[in-house]
């Protein structure tokens, strides 16, 4: 039996699931196999991301998951990802999130009048499900400060600090896949 794998793609630019993000989901394709099915939804309004719209879409990509799905986010998707499951998780069993270079929105990182900061995400996810956080030391987009703010609000996360690695964390996902197959 396959497992399925969400990847939500990160945003700011045009052309973010085409050109970019895509390269993080062929990488981890070739490094998770065929036990995994990779699931790789367009968000809407990829340029201009804004919460309600992403998370409504979300919403709809959950609904087709089964228990033991895994969730990954990339980027501005991983920060509408992890507080739209705090803010109303699904009904379903998820087996892990994993964040890839989310920025951080509340205290000491980025503003946002779209997504209401929250101080202890970790408390309002459901219970027993792990999360992992990746973040390249060379990050230009979001800060290599931000993981360290997601570890203090979830504080039962697993951290991976990527030295060297940017944005796309050069486009190599073995670390996550790891981590992903340990889950099994």
């Amino acid at each position: 039996m396959t497992r399925q794998v969400l990847f939500v793609q990160g945003g700011g630019a045009e052309g973010t699931h085409d050109e970019w993000d895509n390269k993080l989901v062929d990488s981890l394709e070739r490094e998770l196999g065929p036990d995994y099915e990779i699931l790789y939804p367009r968000m809407p309004n990829e340029a201009v991301p804004k919460y309600a719209k992403w998370k409504s879409a979300l919403e709809k990509e959950f609904a087709k998951l089964d228990d033991g799905a895994i969730l990954i986010g990339h980027s501005i998707g991983g920060t509408i990802l992890i507080n739209a499951l705090a803010e109303d998780p699904p009904a379903l069993a998820l087996d892990a999130v994993f964040l890839i270079a989310a920025p951080f929105v509340g205290d000491g990182g980025w503003p946002s009048d779209d997504i209401e900061p929250r101080k202890k995400i970790g408390a309002d996810l459901p219970e027993d499900m792990p999360v992992y956080l990746y973040h390249g030391s060379e990050d230009r987009i979001a800060p290599f400060a931000h993981v360290d703010l997601y570890a203090k609000a979830i504080p039962q996360a697993v951290v991976r600090r990527l030295k060297g690695r940017n944005h796309q964390l050069d486009d190599d996902l073995s670390e996550v896949a790891r981590d992903i197959r340990s889950l099994s």
